[in-house]
């Protein structure tokens, strides 16, 4: 079985998906903080469970104010499009099959932070924020995943079939399993 890393099991591919790992626990631990801190508010909102009726009434507004609020949520877990599949490693994944992983996983830790929301004081539930985070999540993906792997592959020291000559010699030969006597 051939392991579908970066670059095989070479060192730079492990060291990426390492640093991967330690950004994507950084910025998930910043999330947290951001999202999850207590608010001291005069008062809040009713929480929001009607989809695009928030996204409609920031576009009431003027247009930075609209800007600013709907970015803020486009673009809180953005960096997840590009870290999740940096962490997973896989140099040749399909793109389809990338992008519904990435957007999933985005769309499930959304989720989980709009769920803990209604236990943290002064913070409120917005079905819009969902929305908006995995859209962000995607176009993050989008933008930057296919064209940083199409440059990886091409930038790989040896092509496909050295490699593979490669695998093949190193591997050894099949396995064999000693013959087990007759029991009496």
């Amino acid at each position: 079985m051939q392991r579908q890393g970066l670059s095989g099991s070479t060192g730079a591919a492990v060291r990426l998906r390492v640093a991967g790992a330690l950004l994507l626990l950084a910025y998930l631990l910043f999330v947290a903080w951001v999202t999850l801190r207590p608010l001291d508010v005069p008062w809040v909102s009713a929480p929001n469970l009607q989809p695009m009726a928030g996204i409609r009434a920031d576009l009431a507004l003027a247009p930075e104010e609209a800007a600013r609020r709907i970015g803020e949520k486009l673009l809180l877990l953005a960096p997840l499009g590009v870290l999740l599949p940096l962490v997973g490693g896989r140099l040749h994944a399909q793109p389809l099959v990338s992008l519904t992983r990435t957007v999933a996983a985005g769309l499930l830790l959304s989720l989980g932070i709009e769920l803990l929301q209604t236990g943290v004081p002064g913070q409120v539930v917005d079905v819009d924020s969902l929305l908006l985070n995995t859209l962000g999540v995607a176009l993050a993906h989008l933008a930057v995943v296919p064209a940083a792997r199409a440059r990886l592959r091409r930038r790989r020291p040896y092509g496909p079939v050295r490699a593979r000559a490669r695998d093949e010699g190193s591997q050894g030969p099949t396995p064999t399993i000693p013959r087990v006597g007759i029991a009496p």
